[in-house]
């Protein structure tokens, strides 16, 4: 079973990585109940409580810094990236959705990168503006902590990948 303490980081899919501030108790319709209070970092005014019990499919930890590669690796891919570039946009939308809220960060890449070279081609719409900026906050914060640097310097080299 996937365990955290206080002070941990964890990461809730598509809202992205928080601390475990507590881990509390709660009676609820008379069966105890334990809870992770998690602090999202990239908001700092929201809290999330998640049951221990669904901790395994709610939450995971943040990618190792081996993993973070394979991340780059994802963002530097060209093959396939047109796939679904002649979808309409709300099916764009849905698909990429999708891959934003399994939180799995390569997944969360190739909309990153997919989105980012798109908007090279043609207009997006206010929808996946908002899916690419989500993607790229997401990715940013997380790479920064596996990779113990400042979320600037992720930015440079997000940047540099698709300029």
């Amino acid at each position: 079973m996937l365990t955290f303490k206080v002070g941990d980081k964890a990461v809730y899919p598509a809202h992205g990585v928080g601390v475990v501030q507590g881990i509390e108790s709660t009676e609820i319709s008379g069966r105890k109940q334990t809870f992770y209070i998690l602090r999202m970092l990239e908001k700092n005014d929201i809290t999330i409580k998640v049951p221990v019990d669904n901790a395994k499919k709610r939450l995971r930890k943040v990618i190792p810094n081996a993993e973070v590669e394979r991340v780059f690796a994802k963002l530097k891919d060209r093959n396939g990236v047109a796939a679904d570039h002649h979808q309409t946009w709300n099916r764009r939308y849905r698909i990429y959705k999708e891959k934003i809220d399994s939180g799995e960060p390569l997944q969360i890449a190739e909309v990153l990168r997919d989105l980012s070279l798109l908007k090279f081609d043609k207009d997006l719409s206010f929808s996946e503006r908002k899916m690419l900026d989500q993607a790229r906050a997401l990715l940013t914060k997380e790479l920064a902590i596996a990779k113990d640097m400042g979320e600037e310097e992720i930015e440079e080299e997000l940047d540099e990948i698709f300029s």
